[in-house]
């Protein structure tokens, strides 16, 4: 029995190139499609494009997570062990692991002959977006035995956007998520890690779905698509490459100029989002406390009472290499009790 992907008992979540209905791309971490269904079959059908690391498809069935390497370019099938009898119901994950290092369309499902596809639940009415980096990601999330240490080495195998902050927050809140995160991004073209030797900012990827140049032509996401009543802006611990400037001068022109960027960047999603809370942050991922301190006076000056700071309790102290599961749901914890605490309207 052949499930296509414009099927409208499966759910989808994420920012997704739906140009083609029969072949979804999925591109960033935390973009994923639910399916219920009966029977002891399930095959799924995917293509990968890869641009660099290794990369893998994430699948949760009946709470049992597990994860099916993608080949670096093409085609591939998964038959992914059903247990239980022919009529008892199941339900399956398949989610995007890992950030724009690849994409891949979901070309479909196959199940048992005389199988049935079930509704899924309904979708939460709440709804968060997050902007940020490889900590926002869940890079390297799963190495947890280097808890508080620099990473292990790595091709990608650690990475998982299930274990990420944002997504933690999420489920805590339950409430969808659109995670816009790209390991290495910094707020400015030219700075951060990302693409390069031709460094890409969030100020140019965060209003894309395909934005890695190495996959192909930028597009540009249609926000009407979907908003959040919560935004969190986790931007400003990769933007100390090449310069740490904002350690080094505080007051000097690059780092008064990143502000002003910064600034035109919150400016740029209340205009798309008018009635959205923005929460700006950065992470426990180790960094200069000045980047916080920047990023309170650019809060401060905008006078918005619909965009704040919040400072975690181990802000830039926390680890000097990615955060694992345990720091995630450290920051998860604190981030969703924060946000209720706010009591916002329709949220």
């Amino acid at each position: 029995m052949k499930i296509w992907p414009d099927n409208e008992q499966l759910s989808y979540s994420g920012r997704i190139d739906w140009s083609n209905p029969k072949e979804p791309v999925f591109v960033y971490p935390c973009t994923s499609v639910g399916m219920r269904f009966t029977g002891d079959v399930l095959k799924v059908h995917v293509k990968n494009h890869g641009a660099y690391w290794n990369h893998y498809l994430g699948c949760i069935l009946d709470g049992r997570q597990s994860a099916f390497p993608l080949p670096e370019e093409g085609e591939a099938f998964f038959e992914i062990p059903v247990e239980g009898t022919k009529e008892q119901e199941h339900e399956v994950l398949l989610f995007k692991r890992q950030d724009a290092c690849h994409e891949f369309c979901f070309l479909g499902a196959e199940l048992a002959e005389g199988a049935k596809l079930l509704d899924m639940p309904e979708k939460p009415k709440r709804k968060i977006e997050v902007y940020g980096d490889s900590v926002s990601a869940g890079e390297v999330s799963e190495a947890v035995e280097y808890a508080g240490r620099e990473d292990p080495k790595h091709n990608g195998e650690y990475s998982n956007s299930w274990y990420s902050y944002a997504w933690m927050t999420a489920r805590k809140l339950d409430a969808q998520i659109h995670d816009i995160a790209q390991g290495g991004i910094a707020l400015l073209d030219g700075t951060g890690w990302f693409h390069a030797p031709d460094y890409m900012g969030m100020e140019t990827a965060w209003d894309k779905i395909h934005y890695n140049p190495d996959l192909g032509e930028m597009m540009k996401w249609d926000f009407s698509r979907y908003t959040p009543q919560v935004v969190i802006a986790a931007i400003g611990q990769n933007d100390s490459n090449p310069r740490d400037y904002m350690k080094e001068e505080p007051s000097g022109e690059e780092a008064e100029r990143w502000k002003r960027h910064y600034k035109a960047f919150l400016m740029q999603i209340r205009s798309r989002y008018p009635l959205a809370h923005i929460v700006c942050c950065t992470t426990l991922l180790c960094h200069d406390r000045a980047w916080d301190v920047s990023i309170g006076q650019v809060v401060q000056e905008m006078g918005d009472d619909g965009i704040t700071q919040y400072i975690f309790k181990r802000n830039g102290e926390g680890t000097p290499g990615h955060l694992r599961i345990p720091e995630a749901k450290e920051m998860a914890e604190e981030l969703a009790a924060y946000i209720e605490s706010l009591s916002l309207p329709g949220f």
